[in-house]
């Protein structure tokens, strides 16, 4: 599996799997456009298409930029899809922010996200790459 900057051949595609989590994340066309959407995906054997397995939307902001959405298509979450795809975002990005649901903290709490509550269920969260790195 590989992470790479999404493409414009890649909307679809990436619609389909953040409408398949139930996501809104705005305008993913123009995302594409402003570089701002990473997707993971896997070629099944040689000179085989891709299949992307997942995607994440950024936000630009004045320092870093916030998650809108991160999806894998469901059967092959908990594959560290979704970490592969923070993580590269993270890299570009250096710092990220998000906010999200109970059901998903655990998710960015194993990120290294910093976590504070918004009301009694949802949340926000900050993460910042590794100067080190």
């Amino acid at each position: 599996m590989h992470v790479r900057t999404a493409g414009p051949d890649d909307a679809l595609e990436v619609r389909r799997i953040l409408d398949a989590a139930m996501l809104e994340p705005g305008d993913v066309e123009a995302r594409i456009d402003g570089g701002d959407v990473f997707v993971a995906g896997d070629r099944r054997g040689e000179g085989s298409s891709e299949r992307i397995l997942g995607a994440l939307v950024c936000e630009p902001r004045g320092r870093g930029a916030h998650v809108a959405a991160v999806g894998v298509r469901r059967r092959h979450r908990g594959q560290g899809i979704g970490r592969r795809l923070v993580e590269r975002a993270l890299e570009r990005e250096r710092r990220l922010t998000a906010r999200f649901d109970d059901g998903v903290r655990p998710f960015y709490e194993a990120l290294g996200f910093a976590i504070e509550p918004i009301d009694e269920s949802r949340h926000r969260g900050v993460a910042v790459a590794d100067r080190g790195k």
